[in-house]
């Protein structure tokens, strides 16, 4: 029925102390109806659950990639591949904790690097259907695609900077994964699948214009 409180307190200090404790007093006993321990395999099990919906989101968008865009969706593949890599070795060596709201803001991220692609493929195919040749055509189709890329990158790296200096601490987390996913998957976006492009391309045949092409039927 007694406690002790020790430790460096000024006479100030503890008055102040006992007047807290004392307003916050009621007169009933104190009953111990249940307690909790949450221990770390919770967290691990959460950071597993991440991993996995991370995996089978690039799994998903894969398939849709490669059916609908052909040879243009299996570059966007491979360099989605690449940024995933790049991201994984960024939080191995800088070093970063991988927590719940770190894999959330990644794999947001992993959506904002097939955006990218997208706008550049759409762009790429209505160079295609005006009559303009690949090569031509893979050169405007990232230019224009560029301008739009960079505004919305710009206004996520914003939102994931505002995030970090004044969010939690859960918050901090999902806006450095966040923002560094997006600062990668313009460079990949940009650097990678417009060299890897350039190297598939080699003519302007029917296989070809097929195999940059887009739909299932055409």
């Amino acid at each position: 029925g007694q406690a002790v409180i020790t430790g460096d307190f000024s006479a100030t200090e503890a008055k102040e102390l006992v007047t807290r404790l004392n307003s916050g007093a009621l007169p009933v006993p104190i009953e111990l109806v249940a307690t909790d321990a949450v221990g770390p395999t919770l967290g691990s099990a959460a950071a597993h659950a991440g991993m996995v919906a991370g995996l089978i989101a690039l799994v998903l968008i894969s398939v849709l990639l490669l059916v609908w865009y052909r040879l243009p969706g299996l570059v966007a593949i491979v360099s989605l591949v690449i940024y995933t890599v790049l991201m994984l070795a960024v939080f191995k060596y800088l070093p970063i904790t991988l927590t719940a709201a770190g894999i959330a803001g990644f794999i947001i991220s992993l959506g904002m690097a097939v955006d990218a692609n997208i706008l550049i493929f759409e762009r790429m195919r209505e160079e295609i259907k005006s009559g303009k040749n690949i090569a031509e055509s893979i050169n405007i189709g990232f230019d224009r695609a560029w301008t739009s890329i960079r505004d919305g990158n710009i206004s996520s790296l914003i939102s994931a900077a505002v995030l970090y200096f004044a969010g939690t601490y859960m918050m901090k987390g999902f806006a450095v994964a966040f923002g560094l996913g997006v600062f990668i998957s313009m460079l990949t976006a940009i650097t990678v699948s417009r060299t890897l492009l350039r190297a598939v391309h080699t003519h302007n045949g029917r296989i070809q214009k097929f195999l940059f092409g887009s739909g299932i039927s055409k």
